[in-house]
Formats: structure tokens, C-alpha cells, sequence
């Protein structure tokens, strides 16, 4: 099994998220889960990727060309992708992994994490994400989520998608349970919304 870890190319200020970092990698070596992420050799990516090398298990980098041009690039990893686009790294991460996890993580992270799940709510793919909710760094975010579903934006069945723990057992767990949406259903009901009444 591949799952694609989306994180931090910055280590943030608390060592709370290296040792979850740290922990994940292991759970996946000990689980026989092989790495997919960004093929970075700094931050968070970096702990994750050298936990999994200390294990002798896969890492499975996709990092754009102009980003290996700024030598940031691990060239120590089972595999390095070299891609032209940000676009096709996600493409690319998505045709590797059998699922997705997000850990704490800047604007990249939430540009991946947000892809994934529009991906998921248009059936273009139907693997499981996940949030690692380590301290609760994802909180606001999931308050966003719920105030979007308050307000109309998001519907109910497709934040109840979104698969979210506090440990790496328990999501995997909650992983394992995922079956995607079927679309007709919510299709039909946001064209009836917009044209005022039962579809015609």
C-alpha cells in the first residue's frame, strides 16, 4: 500500500509535529505502508522521508523541475519524480497512492488537501483522505469546513467525508471504512436549488 503524505517543507515551532512526523513514518514502516510525498529534503517532508530510509522502506518522491533547481530536492529516496508543473505533481501523486494524508503543513499542504477532496466530491478519483489533527493544528480549518456547510456552501454528506483524527491508528482505521459519494443525488439537488424548484 502507497499513501501519500502531504506536510511542511518548514519543520514549524514545536517539536510536537517532527515527533508526529517521526511516529507516522514508523507506523508505516512497521505496517509494510510504502511514502509518496513532495521529494523534498526539508522540513517536516524530510523527517518523514529519512524515518522511512532509517526503516529500509520505499519513499517515492514527485518534486516540479524549477523546485530541484533550488536544491531542495532528496535525491537519497527510493525514487525522485521530476515533473515540469505543480500540476502534474499532483496528478502524479494521486496515479502512485492508494490514499492521502495531510499533516500540519502551509499553503502547499492546503492546495493538496484541497484538490484531493473537490476530487473526491467530483468521483474524478475515489481514494480516502485524512487529517492527522496533531494538536489541533487543523481546528480552524475544520471550523471553516462547518461554518461552509452552516452557511450552504459545503453540503453536510461531503464534510462527513472528510476523514479526521487525532492519531495515525485510528485514521487509518476510519481510512480503511471509506466509500465514496454517489453524485446524482447532490447533483440534481443543487440544479433543482438553482433554478428554484424540482429539477424539470
Amino acid at each position: 500500500m502507497k499513501i501519500c503524505v502531504f506536510c511542511g517543507s518548514s519543520m514549524g515551532n514545536s517539536d510536537v509535529f517532527k515527533n508526529e512526523a517521526k511516529f507516522v513514518a514508523n507506523y508505516f514502516a512497521h505496517n509494510n505502508i510504502s511514502l509518496v510525498y513532495g521529494g523534498a529534503n526539508v522540513g517536516i517532508m524530510k523527517i518523514l522521508a529519512d524515518t522511512m530510509l532509517e526503516n529500509n522502506k520505499e519513499v517515492i518522491g514527485v518534486m516540479p523541475k524549477n523546485l530541484v533547481e533550488k536544491e531542495v530536492a532528496y535525491f537519497g529516496i527510493t525514487e525522485l519524480i521530476v515533473v515540469e508543473t505543480m500540476a502534474e505533481r499532483k496528478t502524479k501523486m494521486i496515479e502512485l497512492s492508494d490514499a492521502f494524508i495531510a499533516l500540519p503543513g502551509g499553503f502547499g499542504t492546503l492546495d493538496e488537501l484541497s484538490e484531493i477532496l473537490t476530487f473526491n466530491q467530483l468521483r474524478i478519483t475515489d481514494k480516502p483522505l485524512g487529517i492527522l489533527n496533531v494538536d489541533g493544528y487543523f481546528d480552524y480549518l475544520l471550523k471553516f469546513f462547518d461554518h461552509a456547510v452552516e452557511i450552504g456552501y459545503v453540503r453536510q454528506e461531503h464534510r462527513n467525508n472528510l476523514i479526521v483524527a487525532e492519531d495515525i491508528e485510528t485514521l487509518l482505521i476510519k481510512m480503511k471504512e471509506y466509500s465514496p459519494l454517489s453524485m446524482g443525488k447532490w447533483i440534481k439537488e443543487i440544479v433543482q436549488e438553482s433554478n428554484g424548484g424540482p429539477n424539470k
